[in-house]
């Protein structure tokens, strides 16, 4: 199966259905009396999309226990945790908590499974037929596995089922095709000696994969460590716990033998810390925020110094220059920044627009953002359902005020919907500074802010001016304009003229604080392998 493109895919299957405002003047006060900084003919969304009686999700929940040596066990406490339905903030069901105890359990499995189990021992060829059998089973549950990931996350189902559950499946079909393609080298010595390199499985893999692209996050962790012949302990969020058992069952039903994927939910600070700092796991990955990296690196350091891959935070400029097709770069702006209700570690949430194109920039993504649909994410054309949970829903709201107390102009959204759930109201602020909140730090949520530039040096610098580095976006129809901008910015994806393309080869990580390592593409097979020389004397060799 090809790999989908998601910026081309949700353009073309999510309609744009307009809800009905009404409109206030700048002058209208907030409620707290101050005056807020609102842009002239600011649209107040309806609550009907999120206030309409939730649609049943076409799939049943199986599966709430820990997955250790494959087989689905209660905790070692006994402790379950509820996991919410972000469209009510009602239970959808109780989840296993695993904590240290359920850690050691699962790290046990895994390396017995290492040391002594089929796994690393089978050939290369059949390790790749299972991950293949697992990509068609994939296939045959796409349905299931997407309502899964709405119903526990809140995105579109049509992301969901069209888009990410099929790149699911093609990350896996991609690993399969690496794992009998791992071969180290012969190399050439001064001296009588036949040496080799050989790269070897690094051992247990320790994986705590975060919220906002649960099945996606699985893959880009899961596929390159079992190709190279790894075991591994995988946390799952506790925001969203049910897609990776399910996605684990399916791989025990391919063939993968017992305690080669064991899955504990739980929570950071108890599972998560338990992971990190484990002296049998020889590998972390952890995809999450910087400040948490910083703790997962530290208590790997700490503990046996087992190496680290982070995939970490952004703010990512977007960058439109003076010749763009304004049309075009507005609607690839507001996909840059809402898609996935914002919640993308690589959002293009500082929009830099030339002067020169800015003011009509500005209208028509005020326009564009006041037709994004929002509401029940099962709803067939909704663009935009509800944020994860209480926590980010409550700091995205904060995060716009801080923008319009600091002089941001509030151009739409600026508010909840209803008042069940956890929906927000696509956002758009212009006159943003460089030195406010809202352009500085990762917001994760639907808050578009929109800054003007003069000259290429200046965006640059600007671009630049930030402790993150994992993507950029460059809007341009001058080659010599997109090479400068590609090289300078100091980001680990530059996406020219696109936004958000994630093929299964293109490597994805981040520069400076946005984390260490790659994921994806041959690059993220690195992560999971140890190079060992192999150095034989020869004795009278007939040639060196």
């Amino acid at each position: 199966m090809a790999a989908r493109r998601i910026s081309g895919v949700i353009s073309r299957s999510l309609s744009l259905r307009p809800l009905s405002s009404s409109v206030v003047s700048r002058n209208q006060f907030t409620q707290n009396g101050s005056r807020s900084n609102l842009g002239t003919d600011v649209q107040r969304f309806t609550t009907s999309a999120a206030l309409e009686e939730p649609i049943t999700p076409p799939v049943r929940i199986h599966d709430t226990q820990l997955l250790i040596n494959g087989k689905f066990v209660d905790s070692a406490s006994g402790k379950t945790f509820p996991t919410l339905d972000p469209r009510t903030g009602e239970v959808i069901a109780h989840v296993a908590e695993g904590d240290a105890e359920d850690i050691n359990r699962a790290v046990a499995a895994a390396r017995k499974a290492f040391d002594e189990g089929p796994w690393p021992k089978m050939t290369a060829y059949e390790r790749s037929r299972i991950l293949l059998r697992f990509a068609d089973l994939v296939d045959k549950h796409n349905d299931d596995l997407a309502a899964l990931e709405t119903w526990d996350n809140g995105k579109p189902y049509q992301q969901s089922a069209e888009t990410e559950v099929p790149m699911f499946a093609r990350l896996f079909r991609y690993y399969a095709g690496w794992a009998d393609k791992i071969h180290g080298l012969t190399v050439p010595a001064d001296g009588p000696y036949h040496v080799q390199t050989l790269h070897e499985p690094i051992g247990v893999a320790g994986q705590i994969i975060p919220w906002n692209f649960p099945l996606l996050m699985f893959a880009w962790k899961v596929g390159p460590a079992l190709a190279t012949g790894n075991t591994i302990v995988l946390k799952s969020a506790e925001q969203t716990p049910l897609t990776a058992l399910y996605a684990a069952k399916l791989l025990h039903e391919a063939g993968l033998p017992p305690g080669v994927l064991n899955v504990v939910s739980g929570y950071g600070p108890t599972a998560g810390a338990a992971l990190a700092s484990h002296m049998d796991v020889d590998k972390i990955a952890f995809t999450g925020s910087t400040e948490t990296g910083k703790i997962v690196q530290e208590l790997a350091a700490k503990s046996n110094l087992k190496p680290v891959t982070l995939e970490l935070g952004g703010k990512s400029p977007f960058i439109v220059c003076e010749d763009a097709d304004v049309d075009t770069a507005v609607d690839l702006a507001h996909l840059a920044l809402f898609f996935n209700q914002g919640q993308c570690c690589c959002a293009g949430s500082r929009t830099f627009v030339h002067e020169r194109v800015y003011d009509e920039f500005l209208e028509k993504s005020k326009e564009r953002a006041q037709k994004r649909s929002v509401g029940d994410p099962f709803q067939k054309g909704i663009e935009q359902g509800p944020q994860i949970d209480t926590e980010q829903y409550e700091k995205i709201l904060r995060y716009i005020k801080s923008g319009i107390e600091s002089n941001a102009t509030l151009e739409c959204g600026g508010d909840k919907i209803g008042s069940k759930g956890y929906y927000i109201q696509p956002t758009v602020f212009s006159n943003v500074k460089d030195d406010m909140l809202i352009a500085q730090d990762e917001i994760f949520g639907p808050v578009q802010s929109i800054l003007k530039f003069k000259e290429l040096p200046e965006v640059i610098k600007r671009a630049n001016a930030s402790r993150y580095g994992l993507a950029a976006g460059v809007f341009t129809q001058n080659i010599d304009v997109a090479n400068t901008l590609s090289r300078a910015l100091r980001a680990g994806t530059v996406w020219v003229n696109c936004f958000d393309v994630f093929d299964a080869a293109i490597p994805f990580g981040g520069y400076k604080m946005s984390g260490v390592g790659r994921e994806k593409g041959v690059y993220s097979l690195n992560n999971y392998l140890q190079v060992k020389a192999v150095v034989t004397k020869l004795k009278n060799p007939a040639w060196l």
